[in-house]
């Protein structure tokens, strides 16, 4: 694929991003010998189908050392995404998801700026794609975070009282879908909320589902911390939550755990709370245990570090880790 290349040298790497122009560039900071980056490689070739106008490089970060300290790659897979030349947003690490919907959102963001579309059937693939992008898609002036007007803050508001789990575009970001799903949606005002791809409504709208006690039947709930942190507890019969991941661990506590685990022979599995601060901060109030790391063995606590030393030292550790004591 043209638009699937790889970097070996640094003026090559300048060269790509000069002729991409502003059309979205994702670059994957890869090594060899990371099974992940493999993996990752695989969902860029995809991607790169997908997405025919933007480019996806591949680039040993360890072969060419004058890019990969510039933008201070720490660990791989780390991805950077480039429009005009410049930086526009990063992904560290393996997350095949968030790479997805980043490109998704970026490229569609810069499609129009790069002429790279033309034509109502393909504005309304966009818009169809957009209003896709979640099970529950809110259109607004700003972010869930930051509302940038009364009505988006009032309809954020509503929501969220109603635990409704939603995703947001914000239409000051890209005139064109502003404007044209106006037309589309024959609905001549924002906010816009739509579910399962199909429109709901304005402020007004949601307002009166609210009230009638509709809106948690149109639209899907929220999972609740408590939930997810039981879920990615029992991703794997051993968990690790640390800082980095198996590959790279991002503190020496954590560089000391995996090579704990390591030892064990025991297969194991790591979240990387830098990843998620929801996660970092829920899951010490779910455990009642203050830092990190922290080890589970079939869903139950161990401990962190300093619990971890004491069943090496006992002679204990593979045991529990197996589950067996």
């Amino acid at each position: 694929m043209a638009n699937l290349v790889e970097a070996t040298t640094n003026q090559q790497f300048k060269d790509i991003l000069a002729k991409a122009g502003k059309c979205l560039t994702v670059v994957h900071f890869q090594a060899a010998w990371a099974p992940q980056c493999g993996q990752m490689n695989e969902v860029m070739a995809v991607l790169a189908k997908e997405h025919t106008h933007t480019t996806f490089v591949k680039l040993e970060a360890e072969a060419v050392p004058e890019v990969s300290e510039k933008y201070e790659i720490a660990s791989v897979p780390t991805f950077l995404f480039f429009k005009g030349g410049e930086k526009v947003d990063r992904l560290d690490g393996a997350h095949a998801p968030e790479l997805t919907k980043k490109v998704e959102r970026l490229a569609v963001a810069g499609s129009a700026a790069a002429g790279v579309e033309s034509g109502t059937a393909d504005l309304n693939q966009r818009l169809k794609k957009l209003i896709n992008a979640a099970p529950c898609m809110l259109f607004i002036k700003g972010s869930s975070q930051e509302p940038r007007c009364g009505f988006s803050r009032q309809i954020v508001g509503l929501l969220k009282e109603h635990n409704i789990q939603f995703s947001t575009f914000d239409i000051l970001s890209d005139e064109e879908v502003r404007q044209e799903l106006k037309t589309y949606s024959n609905w001549p005002t924002y906010p816009q909320l739509y579910a399962n791809g199909e429109l709901v409504g304005g402020l007004d709208i949601v307002k009166e589902l609210a009230e009638s006690g509709e809106l948690e039947n149109t639209c899907p709930k929220a999972v609740t911390l408590e939930h997810r942190l039981k879920i990615i507890i029992n991703q794997s019969p051993v968990m690790v939550f640390m800082k980095g991941n198996k590959e790279a661990a991002k503190c020496g506590f954590s560089r000391q755990t995996l090579e704990l685990m390591n030892d064990t022979g025991v297969d194991y599995n790591t979240f990387d709370i830098l990843q998620d601060e929801e996660v970092r901060q829920g899951l010490k109030t779910y455990s009642n245990w203050p830092t990190y790391p922290q080890l589970y063995v079939k869903g139950e606590l161990i401990g962190g570090l300093d619990i971890l030393k004491e069943l090496k030292e006992s002679g204990e550790l593979v045991s529990v880790l197996k589950g067996e004591s």
